[in-house]
């Protein structure tokens, strides 16, 4: 039997700067803890690399534009910067890492409402080591299908108690997505609205790259993804592979995006902070792009990527 993974698990706790460290093999949150019975709660995941997280500053204000969305308060980010850092070196000590080419932690961070009728929310980091799947679809690549998610894309401004901007607790709709995604035989989920635009993926931003010759003979490359003001959530790893890309010399865009476009690129990824940049082999059984050049460009943009902090 597969011992599990060790896991570092601290709330915060205004008596503990450093977070107040929990086994978390044991319960910790009461069943009547409005997380747990109504997923109200809002909730970021980082990736540690060598004992450093990547993108700090971009999560907590991810996670705090989140919260405010849900009116919901949270602790301030000088005391998510202690309990995460205490979590992390607390997990490096206790489990050093054998492989420092596998040195990556999935540090979690989440909030809830509380215990209804309580006046405070609960909230606590969680480290975990980071999965082989993860690293084994950046380097293979994935398949994936579209789906339909059921609205169109100007809802988030018509509905903003959707939250479709905001990173929230409720996934129980994306995780449905992904183990359908599982059943037909693929790895993951591109949604599209029912207006027929590109989204995002359950837990990742949809990305695409064109690359064409200019009139004086230059190679220009240019990285797309969906527009923000369609109902996804702002990813904080496309926003950094942005600027990295932009100073390196591609060209930026933002859709509208319809399927056909993700057809028609010469290459795909999906993006997020643990996975980071998995290439899209194919979308509903159909080959993207030519594998050679999908290889150079996902091998361009990785190294970009890596030197992101």
């Amino acid at each position: 039997m597969t011992s599990p993974a060790p896991v570092v698990l601290a709330f915060l706790d205004p008596a503990y700067p450093d977070g107040r460290v929990a086994d978390a093999s044991k319960p910790q949150l009461l069943v009547t803890d409005l997380g747990v019975t109504r997923g109200d709660g809002v909730f970021e995941t980082m990736l540690a690399v060598g004992g450093t997280v990547r993108k700090m500053q971009a999560h907590l204000d991810r996670l705090a534009g989140s919260a405010a969305a849900l009116d919901l308060e949270i602790p301030d980010q000088q005391a998510w910067r202690r309990v995460i850092a205490a979590a992390v070196a607390r997990h490096r000590l206790e489990n050093p890492p054998a492989d420092p080419a596998a040195d990556e932690l999935v540090v979690k961070l989440v909030v809830t409402r509380g215990v209804e009728g309580a006046p405070t929310p609960t909230a606590w980091v969680q480290a975990t080591p980071a999965g082989a799947a993860g690293r084994r679809q950046r380097e293979t690549g994935i398949d994936v299908i579209l789906l339909d998610r059921g609205y169109d894309s100007d809802v988030a401004d018509r509905a903003p108690w959707l939250l479709l901007g905001a990173k929230t607790l409720s996934y129980a709709v994306n995780m449905a997505a992904l183990r359908h995604a599982h059943k037909q035989g693929a790895d993951d989920v591109i949604f599209f609205s029912s207006d027929g635009r590109v989204l995002e993926g359950p837990t990742s931003t949809v990305l695409l790259a064109h690359v064409e010759k200019s009139d004086d003979g230059t190679t220009v490359k240019r990285l797309i993804t969906p527009q923000l003001d369609s109902g996804i959530l702002a990813g904080t790893s496309q926003g950094a592979l942005f600027a990295a890309a932009k100073a390196a010399g591609w060209e930026l865009g933002y859709g509208p995006l319809e399927p056909r476009d993700l057809m028609d690129a010469d290459a795909v990824w999906l993006i997020s902070s643990v996975r980071l940049l998995a290439p899209v082999n194919r979308i509903d059984g159909k080959e993207i792009g030519t594998p050679a050049l999908q290889k150079e460009l996902t091998a361009e943009l990785g190294e970009l990527f890596a030197g992101i902090q």
